[in-house]
């Protein structure tokens, strides 16, 4: 088996769609009604969710004139975001054939299948033309890809010079075991993190310069103890969540990436670049 192989099935769920559906029958969500904020809480599978994407695409001066490519997309809850918040055409590629087929019923119901477009498919490999977008973003997708420079290099060549890159990836903090399984690896095996100094240097090695850094970690360890909270104050989660995602393997993947967070081992980064 591939490493990208390996990759997809550690997101594979088997029967999304029906989940998502089932979960919106209880919260009693009509199909014919839905919009992007009903389907926030299975959208954003990140840290942060929906308020991360907010800050963070605030940084790469979308409008209604952007080409953009989501790499990494999964369902496609970002780039349903940025289509509806900023009218921009949206383009995404991901691994996993299910949540691209799932994401993509997505878009019909919330109608925004005009200005969307998801695709399975390999971002080491991608089947776009040089200079195709203006602007790209990865969130929480590095750390499935062990040479980030093969993916920084295709990135370079896909969008146009002076394009924004965007990047919101759990990062290696410092060296030491990590306690899985997480959200993005069951084990070792698929878990390619980087420091952010590592990121930065395959940057600019591939012809990106810097333009801002942020580091996420209080931000992060706040939003769990929220969401914690809510969780307990509700006797449970909501009927959709990112536990629809991971099953039943939820509360051990979260558990642990929060104790990786707080013993200072992985940090959630921002960094913004530009094509030179």
């Amino acid at each position: 088996m591939s490493t990208e192989q390996a990759v997809s099935k550690t997101y594979l769920h088997g029967g999304l769609l029906a989940a998502i559906e089932a979960a919106l029958a209880r919260m009693g969500k009509p199909i014919s009604s839905l919009s992007i904020a009903d389907l926030a809480p299975v959208d954003e599978f990140h840290i942060g969710g929906r308020v991360a994407t907010e800050r963070f695409m605030k940084q790469l001066n979308l409008n209604q004139d952007s080409q953009v490519l989501d790499v990494g997309c999964g369902l496609g809850g970002s780039a349903r975001f940025v289509a509806n918040a900023y009218q921009s055409q949206v383009t995404g590629i991901d691994l996993s054939r299910e949540y691209i087929e799932t994401g993509n019923t997505l878009c019909e119901w919330v109608k925004l299948k005009k200005q969307i477009a998801l695709q399975h498919g390999s971002a080491l490999d991608m089947p776009f033309d040089n200079d195709a977008f203006n602007r790209a973003y990865m969130l929480h997708v590095g750390m499935n890809i062990e040479d980030k420079t093969q993916i920084f290099t295709e990135l370079y060549r896909v969008l146009r010079p002076g394009a924004i890159l965007g990047i919101y990836d759990v990062m290696r903090q410092q060296q030491g075991d990590l306690t899985f399984p997480v959200p993005w690896a069951t084990s070792p095996s698929t878990s390619y993190l980087a420091t952010p100094d590592e990121y930065c240097q395959a940057l600019s090695e591939t012809g990106f310069e810097l333009v801002n850094q942020s580091n996420r970690r209080d931000f992060a360890i706040e939003f769990f103890n929220q969401l914690g909270a809510k969780t307990q104050a509700k006797g449970g989660p909501p009927p959709l969540g990112l536990h629809t995602l991971m099953q039943e393997s939820t509360s051990a993947k979260i558990s642990n990436m929060i104790a990786n967070i707080e013993n200072n081992l992985i940090v959630p980064v921002e960094l913004i670049a530009q094509k030179t």
